[in-house]
């Protein structure tokens, strides 16, 4: 794993956003997808809103995915699975780059067809623990004309990058805003951030 995490940071350090395929096999990537939909089609994911838990807002002209929220008690294999990569990379974050990372939060994201997700920043005005961005897509065959892009608002250009699955995507919270494009296809995700406190 170290190969693709150094693959990560190094293409993080050269353009600000870190990307690399296959940050999660394709074994575990079809068995969270397997989670994700059966979450879905039980009626479990919940409205995502914007805020945080003290300044939560649903308000779906901003955003209309669904989410639920992944955690070890869950008691789930693969989730775990996933939660022991996350873990492995934090090490690894922390020894190479010294950023200070002592916990984080993911969940699922799924967006139906015609959804999206405006403009916006990661990190609270609130809260500041929110230290990096972490986005991993589940969305096998996925064709250009699907739309659903990440644009990624840079300084002075703007970058689109295509949910692919296994692909992983990593950025500071505070930087670099971004949005969800239109989807015309359910569009699957996890995502998450890396966090300096809580």
């Amino acid at each position: 794993m170290n190969t693709i995490f150094e693959c990560l940071i190094d293409s993080f350090i050269e353009t600000k956003v870190g990307i690399t395929q296959d940050f999660l096999d394709r074994d575990l990537a079809a068995k969270l997808k397997q989670n994700l939909c059966a979450l879905y089609a039980e009626r479990l994911m919940k409205a995502a809103g914007v805020g945080n838990e003290l300044f939560f807002v649903e308000n779906k002209a901003i955003r209309s995915d669904k989410i639920y929220w992944l955690d070890r008690e869950h008691n789930d294999p693969h989730e775990n699975s996933f939660f022991d990569i996350v873990d492995a990379f934090v090490v690894f974050l922390n020894e190479t780059c010294y950023t200070g990372i002592t916990s984080y939060e993911f969940h699922y994201a799924w967006y139906d067809k015609g959804s999206f997700y405006k403009k916006h920043l990661d990190q609270f005005h609130q809260n500041k623990d929110r230290a990096f961005s972490v986005i991993m897509y589940l969305n096998e065959a996925w064709q250009a004309e699907d739309g659903g892009e990440l644009r990624i608002f840079h300084p002075d250009y703007e970058q689109l990058v295509a949910p692919i699955n296994g692909r992983c995507v990593f950025f500071k919270s505070s930087e670099l805003p971004h949005e969800v494009l239109l989807t015309n296809q359910p569009r699957l995700s996890i995502t998450g951030w890396l966090k300096t406190g809580g």
